[in-house]
């Protein structure tokens, strides 16, 4: 099967901002991480939702942990994503607890199959997703892992999201797809960035 332009364009772009994220030293990741869920706790979509989608860090990810822990601590539901690598789709999951976790797909914490499921079209109440990402640009699109299970989630989720990076992995611009979306917010670990709008 050939391989896309764009593809090839991405898989370039995932390359480098992957060592670029590895190559920021761990005490620094972990201080920005910290900031970074700090500043999610005080956005107002964050206190005002009743559950928030979070995910299970790998590699040098943002750690987004604390967040799930102060959402539980208020009362919030909180979801993690769990993959079906069939069909390259994922469904959220509910957890009450980390011992919710079992080792999934890619080798990435995920809940049990068992817990309950997020219906982004049918289950009740307003829903806030941080999405993780290896880059992404001023206007807010990202750039995943390149197995398209986000993509596919966020065409049909209709709360709000929020994308979490370190300032040193945002670009001028990435190259979309046709199922490529921007997040509503972008917080790195400077605080919120002000997201350009395409003219």
């Amino acid at each position: 099967m050939s391989v896309t332009p764009i593809k090839r364009e991405k898989d370039a772009i995932r390359k480098e901002f992957s060592a670029k994220r590895d190559s920021i030293p761990f005490e620094d990741r972990a201080l920005y991480s910290e900031k970074i869920c700090n500043c999610a706790k005080n956005l107002v979509s964050f206190r005002h939702a009743d559950i928030i989608l979070l995910y299970a860090p790998i590699k040098s990810e943002i750690d987004v942990m604390p967040l799930a822990k102060a959402a539980l601590e208020q009362g919030k539901k909180i979801a993690f994503p769990r993959c079906n690598t069939e069909d390259r789709t994922m469904k959220f999951h509910f957890i009450s607890s980390f011992d919710d976790f079992e080792i999934g797909a890619y080798g990435i914490r995920e809940p049990k199959s068992s817990l309950p499921v997020y219906d982004p079209e049918n289950t009740p109440g307003v829903a806030v997703c941080f999405v993780p990402g290896i880059a992404f640009d001023v206007f807010g699109y990202r750039l995943g892992y390149g197995k398209g299970y986000y993509d596919k989630f966020l065409n049909v989720f209709r709360g709000s999201t929020i994308g979490f990076t370190f300032n040193s992995l945002i670009t001028d611009k990435l190259p979309r797809g046709r199922f490529d979306l921007h997040c509503d917010i972008m917080i790195t670990e400077s605080g919120i960035k002000q997201l350009k709008i395409e003219k």
